[in-house]
């Protein structure tokens, strides 16, 4: 069984959901007299969009509300007078363990190719360059000792204190009792203890010098450098290595917004709507205009948006970044219980900038006589820039450099800066790794550049829990089971991977969308087919494990 395939699957809450959205008896069924009810959908990210495509095969007729940019964080902006040459300024890898997420890449039609990390074949080549020292290689067997030396350090390190290759295997088995009786004990050990002090205290790095975590830190394993997820509870980051979230990366070929694009267009068979129909067609053609208030109309919830227009739902689900709920939209305060309102404003989010630019074609392929190497490769850095991707769109075509990827400071340090001033502070910086190169020579149009953080609907890439957050992300994760609560609590529901536990991962944003489709369902009155029962029916037995409060 441990030679089954890795997938998402817990280990919080142990649940199959590529399974459920797949299985032949369906997801649910609604009440004949719920069929055709509005449900309004804040935010056509996409938690949203897979939330309202689900909702619309029961029946249901989902009403979407977008504040600026259909699509959220999965945002491919092309190249100006190009076709299909994109920069992805939200989510550009997506490992293979997310089989939510691919059911509906899959569903779509998108092309997928692997993402060219460090030290992959898919990058060909990669280049780190550390306090001014510069190394080649194709695999980590070409670095120096040192590399090799804080590889194996980590993996002991995930044995000794997280019990990892026995964990691992259970998800992998999606042993539901195994993977319980050790993540749950980690979740006490751990949530109170940051990813630094993992490191840093574990008996393997305690074997090694300050330097080995220096440079852990500066490159770390798999997509680069983790200083920045430094402070962070150790949780998010065991989470992202036992669901393989960092390994075995593919890219959306002309990019992963156009999934979200094709599936609001998809007319799957559908419950009580005529067969052809689609969420294009039940929203008019378009999304309706920013939400900026919800308050409480009797059974009812009343949304409002920004040119004053008010409609009321029996269900709204708001997808949007938690911030925004306690900001940029105007909700009743007891809509949520106060519990929940500490969870949602204590959500911490982390800054992401992203510097792309056009080139007329893939030059760092072309070998440097001198050496024997491409002129570049994919470069991961202590300068600012951080990390550097190439994206090969074919000899002689229009291709894509991301100058910079940061996060955290590294990102603050270009927050004020324009598009151009960014490009010119990478450029000089990739011209003291390769100073025979002549970026600038090639690039083409004007650049493309995001941080996340001066976005007023974002306020931030994505979560980053830090010690002590694990109960604020359990209230709002299980907040779709909704039995217990109050009336003027029910037909609020959440989702976006802010409020799963992989924030950053799309597949988070699936899973809580798809929660929220269980708890929809149920507010209508429906059910599932006792032969394929949904994350709600199994969750009072699966539970994330509570901590006292």
């Amino acid at each position: 069984m441990t030679n089954a395939p890795l997938t998402a699957f817990g280990p919080d809450f142990p649940f199959s959901y590529e399974d459920w959205i797949t299985h032949p008896a369906g997801t649910g069924t609604i009440p004949k007299d719920a069929l055709g009810e509005p449900v309004a959908i804040i935010g056509a990210g996409a938690a949203g969009v897979i939330a309202g495509f689900e909702l619309m095969k029961m029946g249901l007729r989902p009403v979407f509300y977008e504040s600026a940019r259909f699509g959220g964080r999965l945002r491919s902006k092309p190249f100006e007078g190009t076709n299909g040459v994109i920069a992805e300024l939200g989510g550009m890898r997506f490992p293979v363990s997310s089989k939510g997420f691919y059911h509906y890449l899959d569903l779509t039609g998108c092309e997928t190719r692997p993402f060219p990390n460090p030290l992959t074949p898919a990058s060909g080549s990669t280049v780190i360059d550390l306090e001014g020292e510069t190394h080649f290689a194709r695999t980590l067997q070409d670095l120096p000792p040192l590399y090799r030396d804080i590889a194996a350090a980590y993996d002991e390190a995930l044995a000794n204190q997280a019990a990892f290759p026995e964990l691992q295997a259970a998800i992998k088995a999606k042993d539901i009792a195994a993977i319980k009786s050790i993540w749950d004990p980690l979740v006490a050990d751990w949530d109170e203890r940051t990813f630094y002090d993992f490191v840093a205290h574990s008996d393997a790095f305690q074997k090694l010098d300050f330097q080995h975590r220096e440079v852990f830190g500066q490159v770390g394993f798999g997509t680069g450098g983790w200083d920045s997820d430094f402070p962070n509870s150790m949780l998010e980051i065991l989470r992202v290595n036992l669901l393989g979230l960092d390994d075995e990366q593919r890219y959306v070929v002309g990019g992963v917004e156009q999934m979200l694009h094709k599936l609001w267009h998809t007319a799957p068979d559908c419950a009580h709507w005529p067969q052809g129909t689609t969420l294009a067609q039940l929203n008019g053609g378009a999304t309706r205009s920013r939400a900026t208030a919800l308050s409480r109309a009797g059974d009812m919830i009343r949304v409002s948006d920004q040119w004053g227009n008010e409609d009321s739902y029996a269900a709204v689900l708001a997808t949007c970044q938690t911030h925004l709920l306690t900001t940029a939209i105007d909700v009743e305060e007891a809509l949520f219980a106060q519990k929940i309102w500490m969870a949602l404003d204590r959500t911490r989010y982390m800054q992401s900038a992203k510097t792309f630019v056009m080139v007329d074609r893939p030059f760092w392929n072309d070998i440097d006589p001198a050496t024997g190497r491409p002129l570049m490769s994919m470069t991961l850095t202590d300068r600012h820039t951080r990390g550097t991707y190439f994206f090969d769109n074919g000899p002689d075509q229009p291709s894509v450099i991301c100058l910079s990827y940061s996060w955290m400071t590294d990102a603050l340090k270009v927050l004020p800066l324009s598009d151009e001033k960014r490009v010119d502070l990478a450029l000089k910086a990739l011209a003291k790794i390769y100073p025979g190169v002549d970026i600038a020579r090639h690039i083409r149009g004007a650049p493309i550049c995001v941080s996340w953080e001066a976005d007023e609907n974002f306020l931030g890439a994505f979560k980053g829990a830090l010690p002590g957050h694990y109960r604020y992300n359990r209230r709002i994760y299980g907040h779709f089971m909704q039995d217990a609560l109050p009336d003027q609590e029910k037909g609020l529901f959440l989702a976006g991977d802010g409020v799963s536990w992989t924030p950053a991962w799309v597949e988070g944003a699936v899973q809580t969308g798809l929660n929220a489709v269980w708890g929809i369902m149920t507010h209508f009155g429906g059910q599932t087919s006792a032969q394929n029962p949904g994350p709600g029916d199994l969750y009072p037995e699966r539970a994330p494990v509570r901590l006292p409060d």
